[in-house]
């Protein structure tokens, strides 16, 4: 599974960003796919992801800001991203993964990863 995430960049606070990861290969086993951040000095973090039979989860700091979507026919999934604070600056990061089947931990579960997309929001 390839993922390639554009839609970085620099933005004013209260501004707004898309960013798009589309997934290529084989893809028939991902059942997860999302958004994580990491800023500079902070473990990487969960932002969005649309997880096994279509549920949304969404991290505190981003709801009602963040929406999370996708277009099962483009393999894309999106993260429309609004309202931007400066404390969203960060490298995003684009995932794909089958951890969890039918509500189980997969033990055979892969993690995917895009390359990082930067997403900066000057004050």
């Amino acid at each position: 599974v390839q993922l390639q995430a554009s839609g970085g960049g620099l933005v004013q606070a209260g501004g707004s960003l898309r960013l798009s990861c589309a997934a290529s290969g084989d893809i028939s086993s991902i059942n997860s796919l999302g958004w994580y951040r990491q800023a500079p000095g902070k473990q990487r973090e969960l932002v969005a992801v649309i997880a096994e039979g279509g549920i949304i989860n969404y991290a505190d700091a981003v709801k009602g800001r963040f929406a999370i979507s996708r277009d099962a026919a483009k393999n894309t999934i999106y993260l429309q991203m609004n309202s931007l604070k400066p404390e969203d600056t960060a490298v995003y990061y684009c995932n794909a993964n089958n951890r969890i089947i039918r509500g189980f931990n997969n033990p055979y579960g892969m993690d995917y990863w895009g390359k990082g997309t930067q997403v900066t929001v000057s004050s």
